[in-house]
């Protein structure tokens, strides 16, 4: 720099001639370390103030840059907060820092004269660490392989780790693999898969970050789910189920509507009888309705009286008297008889069926037995051989 100035060349002759320069001596620009920051650790929510000088002449000017390209967030006096790819000068002030604006700044000192020099500064910004976890609830069937992801964000660098919900910690081996891939300088993604899923593998799952600062943790339930085959098949058996049910029920009001006559007695329906010559048909018939049983036997009991009033008669009276007047009655009954059980349980079925009815019969308590006959002109009970079984009045 001492030769710096102006030079003069003279000529001693007649007239003296001289002729005059001016030499400056320039310096490329060099950062002077003991008074430019070094890296920097602040709080979240803190302030980072970083410098920056250098020597050289021309005098250099200083220039920040951040180091990935991002732009500065500066805040000035006025708390107005602008964003610029550079800024001047050899002191850049951050207030109000958050994890965004961590990494490398460039201190950059140029004057001309090259080459331009330049410093790395690195600025760490701490905070407690972060868990975030993207499908807190997954599930896969047993035997197939399933992955699980925490999202962690933490400064300075923590050290994560999975358990179990029950504080077993997880390890890596044949069926688990840990893995954990760094998106910059302070988040990461924590990735556990396990393979061929047994049912143990199944419940709660907590990825733990832990730093100086303080420590985090996830929580992730893991749940069986039914194979796509399989749970179509239960899907299936259930709809089966279900229209048997509906057709059941269906079949019960049907019955219950169509079993109720004119008279408003209840029977059992005729569709459910089975037909002639079928085997249910020869081992055992369809009773009537309690109503008409109860009907029956009423009046099985008034026939007998009747019939046994017939034989006291018949002591008394003539021979001839005695039969006619025993078969007008027997007939007379027969006819009540059939004409009653008709009018109550006429039935739209066109096929012929038989019905044995157990009677409690009169005197020694006899059971009796009408056959039954079911044609389109409705129901009649025939008294054959009823009464050759009646017991005779002594």
């Amino acid at each position: 720099m001492e030769d710096s100035g102006k030079y003069m060349c003279q000529v001693n002759t007649d007239p003296m001639k001289m002729q005059t320069a001016t030499l400056e001596v320039v310096i490329p620009p060099d950062i002077i370390n003991e008074e430019t920051s070094g890296d920097l650790m602040v709080p979240e929510g803190g302030a980072a103030k970083l410098v920056c000088r250098a020597r050289g002449h021309p005098k250099p000017r200083i220039t920040w840059r951040r180091e990935d390209g991002r732009e500065i967030i500066a805040r000035h006096a006025g708390h107005q907060k602008t964003k610029a790819p550079s800024v001047e000068g050899e002191m850049l002030t951050l207030s109000k820092v958050t994890r965004s604006e961590m990494g490398a700044y460039m201190c950059i000192a140029s004057n001309g004269v090259p080459p331009s020099v330049s410093k790395r500064m690195k600025l760490q910004v701490h905070f407690h660490p972060l868990v975030q976890v993207p499908n807190q609830l997954v599930g896969a069937p047993v035997l197939t392989d399933v992955t699980l992801i925490c999202n962690v964000e933490a400064s300075p660098k923590a050290i994560n780790y999975w358990q179990r919900e029950n504080g077993e910690m997880i390890i890596a081996g044949d069926r688990y693999a840990l893995t954990e891939k760094e998106h910059n300088m302070y988040s990461m993604e924590m990735v556990l898969h396990i393979k061929r899923l047994q049912s143990s593998d199944f419940g709660g799952y907590k990825c733990i970050s832990k730093n100086s600062i303080g420590d985090t943790e996830g929580t992730i339930r893991l749940y069986e789910m039914e194979r796509p085959g399989r749970k179509q098949m239960r899907d299936d058996e259930i709809n089966e189920v279900t229209r048997n049910e509906v057709e059941n029920r269906h079949k019960e009001n049907r019955h219950e509507e169509g079993s109720r006559n004119q008279n408003g007695r209840l029977y059992k329906d005729r569709t459910q009888e089975p037909e002639l010559g079928s085997s249910a048909d020869s081992t055992r018939a369809p009773a009537p309705a309690q109503g008409t049983m109860q009907l029956i036997k009423t009046f099985i009991l008034a026939l007998l009286v009747l019939l046994a009033t017939t034989a006291t008669a018949e002591a008394v009276a003539p021979t001839t008297t005695t039969a006619a007047t025993t078969t007008a009655t027997a007939t007379t009954a027969a006819a009540t008889m059939l004409f009653y059980t008709k009018g109550a349980a006429r039935q739209k079925d066109t096929k012929e069926t038989n019905l044995r009815l157990e009677l409690n019969g009169a005197g020694d308590a006899e059971h009796e037995y009408c056959e039954r006959s079911a044609t389109t002109a409705g129901i009649g009970w025939s008294m054959q051989g009823l009464a050759a079984r009646t017991p005779a009045t002594k």
